[in-house]
């Protein structure tokens, strides 16, 4: 998918903040379901690159995180 049309895809989608993320504008991950997917990415660049993740993939990634 270009970034053309991943920016049409995910304009849309309703994005989720990290309950984690400190309200001072620091390190923000935002996460949205799309088309059977899950798109993170970093809420100070919306415009910038989305990480498309499988169910799976994220599951397995959140199970990761928390073990740190």
């Amino acid at each position: 998918m270009s970034r053309e049309a991943a920016e049409r895809a995910t304009q849309d989608v309703v994005w989720f903040k990290s309950s984690y993320s400190a309200g001072n504008g620091g390190e923000c991950v935002e996460v949205a379901a799309y088309s059977g997917t899950i798109q993170v990415r970093d809420s100070k660049t919306k415009a910038g690159p989305v990480l498309s993740l499988t169910p799976e993939g994220w599951a397995a990634f959140v199970e990761f995180a928390a073990q740190i």
